[in-house]
């Protein structure tokens, strides 16, 4: 009988696809003389499902291409909107709070962490690049402090659902510590520094231990 064993494969993370489109649209008012153009976060849309997704190598290069709004509503008069594709978005256990707090605010969004690249222009002007797209609340709080770019927008609601499933199977929220009484904090005198207290009594007048 054989001694070998058949590794056993590690299942991939949790993971989907998606679309990030940026529209380029003109700045209006005194503003213009300035900068004539700004760049927007226009939309994420799913790409690939969780399934989907398992079965696809992770794309590294994301060439943008022009496309015309689905939504009527998006569209902005002497705009253009570029689509960036298969951005891969994928959940992990540790950062399983930041999911959370997503889910748990009033609108539950993706994040999206973008750049002005030098290398790829528009008439002459730097484009606007996605480089990660997240559901995290936390990771794009330290985008934001680090002085980074991020927009976002609504998360569909199969998408929602997703997290939340994940969020469920892997959240432990952390046990509230206990309100230490009162009665227990160290005494301290109005220079902030440590009092201490005798238990002996007092006898005539005098001091302990006189």
């Amino acid at each position: 009988m054989s001694d070998t064993h058949t590794p056993t494969r590690t299942p991939p993370r949790p993971a989907i696809e998606v679309d990030v489109v940026m529209r380029r649209e003109p700045v209006q008012g005194p503003m213009a003389r300035w900068q004539p153009w700004r760049w927007v976060l226009a939309d994420v849309m799913l790409h690939s499902s969780p399934s989907e997704t398992a079965l696809l190598e992770a794309q590294e290069q994301h060439e943008p291409e022009a496309v015309e709004p689905i939504d009527p509503a998006q569209a902005v008069e002497g705009a253009s909107h570029w689509l960036f594709p298969r951005h891969r978005v994928t959940l992990y256990r540790d950062d399983a709070e930041g999911y959370y707090l997503n889910l748990h605010s009033p609108n539950p969004c993706f994040w999206v962490f973008w750049r002005a690249d030098e290398e790829r222009l528009l008439d002459g002007e730097p484009m606007a690049v996605p480089q990660i797209v997240t559901l995290s609340y936390h990771e794009a709080g330290r985008w934001l402090d680090a002085q980074e770019r991020v927009d976002q927008v609504p998360a569909p609601e199969e998408v929602v659902d997703w997290l939340r499933s994940f969020v469920d199977a892997t959240y432990q929220p952390e046990p509230k510590k206990r309100k230490r009484p009162d009665s227990f904090r160290p005494l301290t005198d109005r220079f902030g520094q440590p009092v201490r207290v005798s238990t002996e009594k007092i006898r005539g007048g005098g001091h302990p231990g006189a």
